[in-house]
């Protein structure tokens, strides 16, 4: 008769560390700029790891951690200048990857601040709005948010922006809505587009949430996903805003920020294939631990399936991003490039964390396990920066010469 000693089953000596890098696209970066890399990767182990899953059930920020995050020097990540980092595309889509293969919140609040706010100053705005925004901003003195999406104004938003914009003299006064606008219940300031109502075009302003009468924010709450990022209702009653505080170095029309979505959208695929690389390795570590019929299920075939499918959309949507990036390092990335990045991307992401939660049974739905962070993460990344179905619509137009909008 066997002893209980000889059922047990021992581990392997040494079993392959999880590494959703399997086709290690990180080694494409320079020495200096991979050292960025593995500075955020371990930035993001030991310090927001332990933390997160605590905040994320709380629904409530880590502000605690914002010190230390701006010790990263990585807000700016991408911008030459004003006290800006820089560095290239590819380095600042894999410290989108490295932050959300850790926590898509936190790496929302990164995106927000650092490729929606900052980017619209860059972009937009003039030489002088720069030097005055930009570095308190890279210095993180200075946080943003970037309202552009409505209560009733989503996919519309090209259109039909029912925030409006007045001039009356040296000042703008706007009145409307703003909602979603992560980072909003507590930043700084926030890049507000409007819609000026003397020539029907939308502009863009640099709004001081904290001494701008008229301007306040609820944050929404009650949410299913992003947790962490706080979300606010933004809502504008005569408020006014001085004409130098209006975007001037743009093209004054809804052009300008597309020219910034269209940098963030396939920004977002790397921020999901982020928490796609996240989920499977914490699944991958749960199925190398976990007992089950006296043995690792790691070692069960249908497991195994399920990591390979996992890892292979993960691989397929890095290939993606990496054209994608050389695309933009050429200045050849179109609107409906970053959009198929964007709707593929996420839609893959859908099934490779439902296949995360399905190799961790019950324990896929506790958040302890991290895997059910992400999980829940994912729906509202399917849906923000353009919904799947709209990034769908933006190829179909490219493709067949026919705009299918309503």
């Amino acid at each position: 008769m066997a002893t209980a000693a000889a059922q047990k089953p021992s581990a392997p000596k040494q079993l392959p560390p999880p590494n959703a890098d399997f086709f290690q696209f990180a080694d494409t970066l320079g020495e200096e700029e991979r050292a960025i890399v593995k500075k955020v990767r371990a930035y993001m182990e030991t310090k927001v790891a332990p933390i997160i899953n605590k905040h994320w059930v709380e629904d409530s920020f880590p502000f605690e951690l914002l010190p230390s995050y701006k010790e990263l020097n990585i807000a700016g990540i991408g911008i030459s200048g004003y006290g800006c980092p820089g560095g290239s595309p590819l380095l600042v889509a894999l410290v989108a990857l490295e932050i959300a293969r850790t926590d898509v919140s936190f790496c929302t609040f990164h995106g927000v601040h650092t490729g929606l706010a900052m980017e619209s100053i860059y972009i937009a705005g003039t030489e002088e709005q720069k030097q005055k925004w930009l570095p308190p901003m890279a210095r993180m003195e200075k946080v943003g948010c970037f309202a552009l999406t409505e209560p009733l104004v989503g996919s519309g938003a090209g259109a039909g922006l029912l925030t409006t914009a007045k001039r009356d003299g040296d000042t703008w006064i706007l009145n409307g809505q703003k909602r979603w606008i992560g980072n909003a219940p507590w930043c700084d300031i926030s890049i507000v587009w409007a819609r000026d109502v003397a020539d029907n075009q939308v502009k863009g302003f640099i709004v001081e949430n904290k001494t701008t009468p008229g301007f306040s924010v609820e944050k929404i709450e009650n949410k299913i996903a992003l947790k962490v990022v706080q979300n606010g209702q933004i809502t504008m009653t005569d408020c006014r805003v001085s004409d130098a505080n209006r975007l001037q170095g743009g093209k004054g029309t809804f052009r300008d920020p597309a020219l910034v979505l269209r940098g963030t959208r396939h920004g977002v695929g790397w921020e999901i294939t982020g928490a796609q690389m996240g989920a499977y390795e914490n699944a991958l570590k749960y199925a190398q631990e976990r007992l089950q019929f006296g043995r690792r299920i790691a070692s069960f075939q249908l497991i195994q399936e399920l990591l390979a499918k996992m890892l292979g959309n993960i691989v397929a949507c890095q290939s993606m991003l990496a054209r994608a990036v050389q695309l933009e390092t050429q200045g050849k990335l179109t609107d409906a490039q970053a959009a198929i990045v964007k709707a593929f991307c996420t839609s893959k992401a859908r099934e490779t964390v439902a296949w995360a939660r399905e190799v961790l049974g019950g324990n896929g739905i506790v958040v302890d396990y991290n895997v059910a962070r992400f999980f829940a993460d994912t729906e509202a990344i399917y849906s923000y920066e353009g919904t799947y179905q709209m990034q769908n619509l933006i190829v179909g137009k490219a493709i067949t010469g026919f705009s299918a909008f309503v």
